[in-house]
């Protein structure tokens, strides 16, 4: 893990090891851009400072300096350090650590027991760690990059205190390039426009900024300095941090549906090219573009989901990458058109009534009788048809007679369903009217 790095190192150590490795911090007080956990007043901190660690998670995207912090911890604590990863271990390995937890116990000192990617244990495994946990063997300091509340078992998150790693922002990462030109006695090869260019595609990973700028050193010729055209043909970019069946995928998805629900059409279109960018599935674009239209805007633009329906067809008609013109033709209209969630809010509501009164019949004058019985019971009686009616409208009631008449759709004046609201308005007058 490679975000917090110290320039001390000693220099024969140094043949061999990546930058990111060499530049690990020496202490809490070297950790660069985690200063709510590793600062003066950080969570962290206050916690050494007490005297006692209790089971932590750790939890944020790579490179954040996550395994550096846990060792430092351990340091600063005096506790024995033990760390296995969910990938390559097993129960037999978990077996193993414990023993020798309990023995180190036994001998009077506790160890902190670090454990990458913690989440991908199942949960049997993850419930293997509470006895050790509950008396007092080991410390246990998780590590995740996903979710903690959909990843780990409740009773584990109820024994841990999650602290949250952020990614690291442009100025943390240029200080990090700093040590690094410290470090190697050399500056990047690289002008202002392509330096500022390293520290965005490293995307708020630490590590991947020092592995950046290893490919620029190497790659270098003697005196030669690299503009942001020549950096990404030597780098030959670094592909986004993006899982399609984790939280990358997530915060993206809702971060398009959120600008497009905010009218923002750049923004939509910047977290639409993202995703693009990282090989997201269009035909989920597509399901998620549709949604939006019949979720934030309904009947404010009636045209909104015929819009992102014919986007997908475009896509399936032409393919990558010249279909994705149409999603971002669809995504601008739904970012600008009017907005209104009245149909979804309606819809939420008829479906209450629904589960509430489920068991009701509907009046029987608009049941048909297709039997004698059925004609017996009055099944039709008494039914109007509109369109033999004043205005084509009878204005009868249509619920349960236990429910009576419910208004769950309420249209906003905008847009088009300031045009529906001004029917609704008329039919009521009518049913007004009418003494219905």
């Amino acid at each position: 893990m490679a975000d917090l790095f110290s320039p001390d190192q000693p220099e024969k150590a140094s043949l061999g090891r990546p930058l990111a490795d060499r530049l690990r911090p020496q202490n809490l007080g070297e950790v660069v851009g985690q200063e709510h956990l590793t600062g003066p007043d950080g969570a962290l901190t206050r916690m050494i400072a007490s005297g006692t660690l209790g089971s932590m998670v750790f939890w944020g995207p790579p490179g954040t300096g996550k395994t550096t912090v846990a060792r430092l911890l351990a340091g600063e604590t005096s506790l024995a350090f033990e760390q296995i990863s969910a990938i390559f271990s097993g129960v037999a390995d978990l077996k193993k650590v414990f023993e020798t937890a309990r023995l180190r116990r036994a001998n009077g000192r506790q160890t902190l027991l670090f454990v990458d990617e913690i989440h991908r244990f199942n949960r049997a495994q993850q419930d293997s760690f509470l006895p050790v946990m509950e008396d007092g063997t080991v410390v246990l300091v998780g590590a995740t990059t996903e979710n903690p509340s959909f990843e780990l078992n409740a009773a584990l998150l109820s024994r841990s205190r999650v602290l949250v790693f952020h990614s690291l922002d442009e100025d943390s990462i240029a200080k990090l390039l700093q040590r690094a030109e410290e470090t190697e006695a050399k500056p990047l090869p690289l002008d202002e426009e392509a330096r500022a260019s390293l520290v965005r595609m490293a995307d708020g990973d630490g590590r991947a900024s020092l592995t950046l700028s290893e490919e620029v050193w190497r790659a270098a010729k003697p005196g030669e300095v690299f503009d942001a055209e020549g950096l990404m043909r030597i780098v030959q970019r670094r592909a986004p941090i993006y899982d399609k069946g984790q939280d990358g995928h997530y915060n993206l998805i809702s971060a398009l549906h959120k600008s497009v629900r905010g009218s923002d059409p750049d923004a939509a279109l910047y977290y639409l090219a993202r995703m693009f960018d990282a090989g997201e599935d269009p035909l989920y674009l597509g399901r998620r573009l549709v949604r939006m239209a019949v979720e934030d805007i309904g009947l404010a633009d009636p045209q909104a989901l015929v819009v992102a329906n014919a986007a997908k067809d475009a896509y399936d008609y032409l393919g990558s990458p010249e279909g994705e013109l149409a999603f971002a033709q669809a995504c601008v209209y739904l970012a600008t058109a009017p907005k209104s969630n009245a149909v979804y809010n309606a819809f939420k509501a008829a479906t209450r009534a629904a589960k509430e009164h489920g068991s009701l019949l509907p009046p029987k004058h608009i049941l048909n009788a297709p039997t004698k019985l059925m004609k017996e019971e009055s099944y039709g009686s008494g039914y109007r048809y509109d369109h033999d009616e004043p205005e084509a409208f009878s204005g009868q009631d249509y619920f349960p007679e236990k429910m009576g008449r419910r208004t769950f759709y309420d249209p906003p004046e905008r847009g088009f369903e300031r045009e529906v609201r001004k029917r609704l308005e008329y039919w009521a007058k009518l049913r007004k009217e009418r003494g219905m």
